[in-house]
């Protein structure tokens, strides 16, 4: 089974999943937040032993427009996932899919509950719904992700995400370096989508679709 990192990239392995960040657990395995450009790792160890992910990246756009992009159902889509609705209040939810034929309200999409909020500063949700294939969900509920949005010289915003929660123990290892490369790749999807604009899901399921019918022609005896 596999845990997923907020974004998707295209291959079905990467569309299922928030923290926001859900990404494949075999890619997570190959790969480490050290594969995208820009993105510091101030990762630390709680009080308590608990482990804290924290990463950050700096965004080519004011705090204002970066904090929106998470703000409304139409921002978040635009980035994020093919299919979202967002209630942008406390205790309302983000919602969302990879999946482009997904529907709001299926039982296997993504939900995270919004638990606080300070316009253009702050945000912080907590998953309450996963994949049904993602492993020990339960384990990663225990967690919040804390989204932190803080000027960085004229026009720009760095956006530090901080996760902590995660316990000691292999399922709860399994879970972070899954989330800690999920949680990376969804900091420089952010970043693209204002360097170069909204994503075409259309094109980006073309692609997953024509390179999934090359592996079947490939595997054929």
């Amino acid at each position: 089974m596999q845990n997923h990192g907020i974004l998707g990239i295209g291959e079905r392995a990467l569309l299922a999943a928030a923290a926001f960040g859900f990404v494949a657990s075999a890619i997570a395995a190959e790969h480490t937040w050290r594969d995208f450009d820009g993105v510091s790792n101030s990762s630390f160890i709680e009080s308590n032993g608990d482990r804290a992910i924290q990463l950050s990246i700096e965004i080519a756009a004011p705090p204002t427009d970066v904090f929106a992009a998470f703000a409304s159902s139409e921002a978040y889509s635009s980035w994020a996932v093919p299919v979202a609705r967002v209630e942008f209040h406390v205790g309302g939810f983000i919602e969302s899919s990879y999946d482009p034929r997904a529907r709001i309200g299926d039982p296997h999409n993504i939900r995270n509950e919004i638990l606080a909020y300070v316009p253009e500063r702050l945000l912080v949700i907590r998953n309450v719904q996963a994949p049904p294939e993602f492993t020990n969900a339960e384990l990663f509920q225990r967690t919040v992700t804390v989204l932190e949005f803080a000027p960085a010289g004229q026009s720009h915003t760095r956006v530090t995400l901080t996760n902590p929660g995660y316990g000691s123990g292999e399922a709860f290892e399994r879970i972070y370096r899954s989330l800690e490369w999920g949680d990376a790749y969804t900091l420089a999807e952010l970043r693209t989508r204002f360097d170069k604009g909204p994503v075409d899901w259309a094109a980006r399921e073309a692609v997953r679709r024509a390179a999934e019918a090359a592996r079947t022609v490939e595997s054929r005896p």
